[in-house]
């Protein structure tokens, strides 16, 4: 995607561009501190593993237990905020999850860490489409992406700063100060939301919109919008699922053990592998943008981009799990993680395009909750594959990953017509004489 631009100056009243620049503002310090708040665990997992006495398989049902809730919760979170409003149900995530991150601070046991986590899971897993519903309520279609674009790079710059800014705290503190911090910050976040944040655009701005806090959708949008169930049933939804499933073994494969590994390897203190985990970060935030603006140019053709960064990422993972340096530990990582980071906005650039402006919400949670899936199969296989075989099998395994999501690109639609060609023919009943009647 091309780098992300609010309209120039002229295209809209000042107020109207309050609101909007004020909205990006507020919804990109929420998912600063949401990204945050997940990558946290993964810099101090050695620390509750040697306290608990875990073993790396016990370590990676930890993380995964977020991502189980997390996946859960996508589609009921949208429908929670099309009832409640974006504007609460953003609210009400904001405050559970931060309560749940400073009572993980005072975990005493692993079965209550996996309790903490799990909530912790369900309470950021109802925030991004209460999110995107709150920003889709305070913009204009020709501004929608940009002002996204801009929301969305938080998760870079989460990824780089948190690891800088947490290791010398748990260094000095320890790790149950990590997520007391983080959980002050996500209360900041709240109260500048409820206080700051503006009122929806009135409605015929762009066309009957839904209400915040409780009001009521318009009959027209409702009677308009299709049932979840068709778009569950589009099997190239999927397929673009699980091209996200395999882009995120690596991602949260690597965000999970290389703290670890850095630790136990290579007798690397918590404060330098902070630095080491950022110099990747910093290459994926690099592969994200470039990556959507090769989309972009390439009018979709995923397979273009995905196919050979997933190739070298296969290459450099496999020199990465074998070479004794740590030097080339981190070189090879980094190569591994950009090449695997240009495919993040080309697996969403087809079904965005492609899918019917009633279809884009439910159809980007169904993307969404591969990447999830990830998330919860990746940390204890590799745990296990670790305390069974080694590191280097472990990261390894995430080759796996590069394979699916090649594989996967092959395999979709590679431009929006494309695209809508397939999801037609997908059965929108299973009683077609019902429906005809």
């Amino acid at each position: 995607m091309p780098a992300p631009t609010l309209p120039a100056p002229s295209a809209a009243p000042p107020a109207h561009r309050r609101t909007v620049r004020l909205t990006v503002v507020l919804l990109f310090a929420a998912w600063l501190v949401d990204y945050a708040d997940r990558l946290v665990i993964n810099l101090v997992l050695p620390s509750i593993g040697a306290e608990f006495d875990l073993d790396r398989t016990q370590q990676g049902f930890v993380v995964s237990a977020f991502f189980l809730a997390y996946a859960l919760c996508q589609i009921p979170g949208g429908m929670l905020a099309d009832r409640f409003g974006g504007r609460r149900v953003t609210l009400w995530a904001l405050l559970a999850w931060s309560v749940f991150t400073a009572l993980t601070g005072f975990a005493w046991s692993f079965a209550v860490l996996l309790a903490l986590r799990f909530a912790f899971g369900v309470a950021e897993g109802v925030f991004p489409p209460a999110a995107m519903k709150v920003l889709v309520e305070r913009t204009r279609p020709e501004e929608r992406m940009g002002a996204n674009g801009t929301v969305m790079s938080s998760n870079a710059i989460a990824a780089v700063i948190t690891p800088l800014a947490v290791a010398p705290l748990v260094a000095v503190f320890g790790w149950r100060s990590a997520f007391w911090s983080t959980a002050a910050l996500g209360l900041l976040a709240l109260v500048a939301v409820r206080r700051w944040l503006p009122a929806p655009l009135p409605r015929g701005t762009d066309g009957p919109a839904p209400g915040d806090d409780g009001v009521p959708v318009a009959r027209e949008a409702a009677a308009a919008s299709p049932p979840l169930r068709e778009v569950l049933r589009k099997g190239v939804l999927w397929r673009f699922s699980l091209m996200m499933f395999g882009y995120n073994t690596i991602i949260w494969g690597l965000n999970t053990w290389v703290p670890s590994y850095l630790s136990e390897e290579h007798g690397v203190s918590l404060t330098a592998a902070g630095a080491l985990v950022a110099v990747p970060a910093l290459g994926a935030a690099t592969a994200t943008v470039l990556g959507g603006r090769l989309s972009d140019r390439l009018g979709g053709h995923h397979r273009k981009v995905i196919v050979p960064g997933m190739g070298v990422s296969a290459a450099a993972l496999l020199l990465m799990a074998n070479t004794p340096s740590l030097t080339g530990f981190v070189v090879f990582g980094t190569l591994a993680v950009f090449a695997a980071s240009l495919a993040y906005m080309p697996i969403f650039a087809v079904p965005m395009s492609g899918l019917a402006p009633e279809y884009v919400g439910v159809g980007g949670a169904v993307i969404i909750v591969g990447g999830q899936v990830a998330g919860i199969v990746a940390p204890p296989v590799m745990g296990a594959l670790a305390d069974a075989f080694s590191f280097q099998v472990a990261f390894g395994f995430l080759v796996l990953g590069a394979v699916i999501a090649a594989v996967m690109a092959c395999l979709t639609p590679q431009d929006a017509i494309a695209f809508r060609a397939v999801a037609d023919r997908a059965p929108r009943s299973p009683n077609p004489a019902k429906e005809s009647a």
